[in-house]
């Protein structure tokens, strides 16, 4: 797919981190760009900065989605790309015992049906949206390409760490789901990918102690720091405009495997 200012997009989680970097750099391509996201100060900050719409959006929500949709459609027409990169963690472990009163806890359910609300469906739910309006459009070229979705898993998805039960099967489920997805939808033209993200300076990683950030840069085998938003928007440039990229989970990592804790 070419990118330039006839293309519109949709970025989640774009008010910050990984979403930020790539909804800039879609917008440097000319491509319209909306901005996906419940941080409405960030999100209109990043909107105003590169030309685009901020829509406040949860997606968890059909209702809260469909409005989002709808208002970034008002504003740029349909969009052809869909990069999914809203979602969250958290760290707690399956069972775990105090270890001064000896009172086991288990994984609260409320806390694990969360993050696979958000990270899980909430990125099914916005490819369904988007690749129904995609069907809509005409075919950019002979081959009938319509669209290009991208999607955020993690290298947790493959060797999640201690407490990342929830995560890992989260970010699992948006790598399993890749192929059939990429599948259903390959005779429409439109294209599906993911990336799984190592270690990267999101504003998560830059709320980490000074001494704590230089320790797991020095744990990616190489190049030895943390990855930057920019690169991962640039894989998912590569996977837009790439057309025989299809079905694909890439990790973009460092090379690293991440250790039990």
């Amino acid at each position: 797919m070419k990118l330039d200012s006839t293309i519109a997009a949709v970025v989640t989680g774009a008010a910050s981190g990984l979403g930020a970097a790539t909804a800039r750099a879609l917008a440097e391509q000319g491509v319209k760009v909306a901005i996906f996201d419940l941080q409405e100060e960030k999100g209109e900050a990043i909107a105003r900065e590169i030309g685009g719409t901020f829509c406040k959006v949860n997606v968890t929500d059909d209702a809260s989605v469909d409005a989002a949709f709808a208002k970034a459609r008002a504003a740029h027409g349909q969009e052809r790309i869909l990069v999914n990169c809203a979602g969250t963690a958290n760290a707690i472990k399956t069972v775990s015992r105090d270890k001064e009163t000896g009172e086991i806890r288990t994984f609260p359910m409320d806390a694990f049906k969360f993050i696979i609300e958000l990270n899980l469906i909430g990125t099914f739910r916005c490819i369904a949206r988007s690749a129904a309006g995609m069907l809509t459009l005409d075919p950019l070229d002979e081959f009938g390409e319509r669209g290009a979705i991208v999607n955020t898993a993690s290298v947790a998805a493959e060797d999640g760490q201690i407490g990342q039960a929830a995560y890992s099967a989260s970010k699992g489920g948006v790598v399993g789901m890749t192929l059939p997805i990429a599948r259903d939808l390959m005779n429409e033209g439109i294209r599906v990918n993911t990336i799984l993200p190592g270690i990267f300076e999101t504003p998560l990683m830059k709320a980490l102690p000074e001494k704590a950030q230089v320790a797991l840069a020095a744990s990616v085998p190489f190049p030895k720091r943390l990855g930057k938003p920019e690169e991962y928007a640039k894989m998912a440039l590569f996977m837009i405009e790439t057309g025989y990229m299809n079905g694909e989970d890439v990790r973009l990592d460092g090379a690293i495997r991440m250790p039990p804790r």
